[in-house]
């Protein structure tokens, strides 16, 4: 079969830069799977995205598919012939429509009956009859929210469409899409290159895009080129480049040919928090901030121009003119804000509704400050401290800065905070309070910020329950499992001797003043919607589910003491002994599960008879005396490994079950005694 190399490229005015990396890799990877699905054989592809072009080009692609031998299933036997074996028109028609006659169809036996088939050879169709409508339908596949339509025109896309380039090797394609009819032009930088520039061949689009035509079609290539060249500005500022990985993303989706620059602005502004500073920068206008060897803000950043002017201090000071504004905003809001401190900041919050069933958000800080004051002192920090932040935690909320800024709740209050000369740990614990954010973030660092942390998250997880309002499927409005990861990542990460039934206590008692459910209801429901975020994390962590599993069997309360437990069980799992010893406690589980009532508690040794049962009693007794003092519950499993040849002995030679009555229930005291053992530890019946 012939081969060629394809390209596609959709010119159109500037796409959603949010939106473009992944508007390029749908179009182009819905294309493939459809020639995929359609036979084509093909080599490799490449994608390409810029602010103004999605495109793609796929290597030695098949200019037709290979004829291919189809089988079709036409009416059931009983149903082809009447009573005298003449063909029905059921039968006549299935044969006519396949180009057959009767005497060629076949019969297929299957377990539902027999069936006519005709076994034909489908031509094949060439590429260039196929690829209009599998492009037409990649392009309705592609993750739009919402299309538009622009003058008189009926199609819809996310922007206008304006020019079509497809060929087939040097062939023009005859497609039209968006109503644009395909050709061999494409177009180069709005500006340095308006011009089309007439493609011979799929094989010289990046390079003469390039040379010719100022754009760098292949994003992963300009992400790099506007990553290394912004590095290298802030390097000739004396300092270090601050890139955010998914503001690079966007730059690169709204520039064709990069070219860094650096502005400067007043040092005054320094004065102001640098998050905000920041802030401003990289959300409004897109720009990379400088910092310096300790990561202090530098009154400099780096933007990245759409052409290379012959002017270039014109453009660096045009953008200079657009940031002062910005910058003095937020300069402004700071100032406003430092007029009042942060127990004044506080006072609107009494009318500020954190959940109409559950109080308004000062509410909500005076059970705070309550909890961390609590947990500070199980901790080992400093109550006063604790309850000190938790009143003031939320105070920023009703600042100016946080007003303008979302981004600076926490952040804005540590520096209100220092403003107002309040200890260090409880300025730190201000910003603290919202660690971690997502999956990976830093943690609290101060025992103050840690209690705080912990109250915050756990007022509302209990509150929110409390009301009956826990989430429901892939509905989570409170954020309820992020913020109970949170607890448990703060938790085990310090190694907090924290409980949680406890907490819970505390938590639901703190709500002195509004109808939660029932205590014991409540306590039940959230942590069990704890046990499944322990799953959830450990999971993450490439723990096997088993081992998690085994661990919440026996539903643990302490976070900290839940981590120990998972970390010996899945040493233990590797042990060649695991796998037996799992299977007998499954076995032993069952056995005492049939019992009308509790197991017998107390083991006879005059009433062992036999070697197996003497030398596993021998075993248990050993085993409980060397892990009776023992913390480390790896130690405890690796000692219990011992207990492998006995326990398969015992299973082996003597019947649990005997028909004398004080020699049954000896055994199963043995047995039970053998399960409690595991179970101080873990279900490992769980590993089987």
């Amino acid at each position: 079969m012939q081969r060629a190399d394809l390209l596609i490229e959709l010119g159109t005015e500037e796409l959603p830069p949010k939106a473009l990396k992944a508007l390029s890799e749908a179009f182009a990877t819905e294309t493939l799977k459809q020639m995929d699905d359609a036979g084509l054989e093909h080599g490799a592809m490449k994608v390409f995205a810029a602010p103004r072009r999605l495109a793609f080009r796929i290597e030695q692609v098949a200019v037709g598919q290979a004829d291919r031998d189809i089988e079709r299933r036409g009416p059931a036997v009983k149903a082809a012939f009447d009573e005298e074996g003449h063909a029905t028109k059921a039968a006549l028609g299935f044969a006519q429509s396949v180009g057959l006659t009767m005497d060629q169809l076949e019969t297929l036996e299957t377990d539902k009956g027999a069936w006519l088939v005709a076994k034909v050879r489908e031509p094949g169709k060439p590429l260039a009859e196929l690829l209009p409508a599998m492009l037409e339908q990649s392009l309705q596949r592609l993750p739009i929210p919402k299309r538009m339509r622009w003058g008189n025109r009926k199609v819809q896309f996310v922007r206008p469409s304006q020019w079509l380039v497809a060929l087939l090797g040097d062939q023009v394609l005859d497609i039209t899409l968006l109503d644009q009819n395909a050709g061999r032009e494409s177009r180069g930088h709005r500006f340095h290159a308006p011009a089309s520039i007439r493609l011979a061949s799929p094989a010289e689009y990046e390079t003469r895009l390039e040379n010719e035509g100022f754009v760098i079609a292949d994003f992963d290539r300009r992400r790099e080129m506007i990553r290394e060249n912004a590095v290298a500005a802030g390097k000739k500022e004396g300092g270090v480049t601050s890139i955010d990985a998914d503001l690079l993303d966007e730059v690169t989706a709204l520039v064709e040919w990069p070219v860094a620059m650096v502005g400067h602005f007043e040092e005054d502004f320094l004065r102001v928090p640098q998050e905000a500073l920041i802030t401003t920068m990289e959300s409004n206008q897109k720009y990379f901030p400088v910092l310096d060897g300790q990561g202090k803000l530098k009154n400099a950043f780096v933007f990245i121009s759409n052409l290379d002017s012959k002017e270039p201090a014109v453009v660096i000071s045009g953008n200079e003119k657009v940031v002062r504004p910005r910058l003095s905003d937020a300069a402004f809001f700071y100032d406003l804000d430092r007029k009042k401190t942060l127990r004044e900041h506080a006072e609107p919050l009494e009318k500020v509704v954190f959940q109409q069933q559950l109080g308004s958000v000062a509410d909500k800080c005076r059970r705070i400050s309550k909890l961390a004051g609590f947990i500070a002192e199980q901790i080992g920090g400093n109550k006063a401290l604790a309850e000190q932040a938790g009143i003031l935690c939320k105070a920023d909320l009703a600042s100016a800065m946080v007003y303008e800024f979302d981004t600076m709740q926490g952040i804005m209050g540590y520096y209100l905070a220092l403003n107002d000369g309040l200890n260090a740990e409880v300025a730190e614990a201000m910003r603290e309070q919202y660690l971690p954010r997502f999956s990976g973030d830093v943690l609290p660092q101060t025992r103050t910020g840690m209690a705080v942390a912990i109250a915050d998250k756990l007022d509302t997880l209990v509150g929110i329950f409390g009301i009956g309002q826990k989430p429901t499927g892939d509905k989570d409005p409170y954020a309820l499992r992020r913020a109970t990861l949170g607890i448990l990542r703060i938790i085990i990460a310090n190694k907090l001797d924290l409980d949680m039934r406890t907490l819970i206590d505390q938590a639901a008692q703190a709500y002195s003043g509004c109808e939660l459910k029932a205590k014991d209801s409540l306590q039940t429901d959230v942590l069990e919607f704890v046990q499944g975020r322990y799953r959830a994390m450990y999971q993450e962590q490439g723990i096997d589910t088993p081992v998690i599993l085994s661990v919440l069997a026996i539903n643990p309360t302490k976070p900290q003491d839940v981590e120990q437990r998972i970390q010996a069980v899945a040493a233990f799992r590797t042990r060649p002994e695991a796998a037996a010893l799992a299977a007998a406690n499954k076995r032993v589980g069952n056995i005492l599960s049939k019992l009308s009532g509790p197991a017998p508690e107390f083991i006879k040794q005059d009433l062992l008879q036999q070697d197996e049962e003497k030398v596993l009693f021998a075993a248990l007794q050993k085993a409980i005396t060397d892990s009776a003092n023992v913390s480390d519950y790896a130690a405890v499993l690796a000692s219990l490994a011992a207990l492998r040849h006995p326990v398969d002995e015992f299973f082996e030679k003597v019947m649990v079950m005997a028909d004398d009555v004080a020699l049954r229930d000896n055994r199963l005291a043995m047995l039970a005694q053998l399960r409690g053992l595991f179970l101080k530890v873990a279900d490992i019946s769980e590993l089987g």
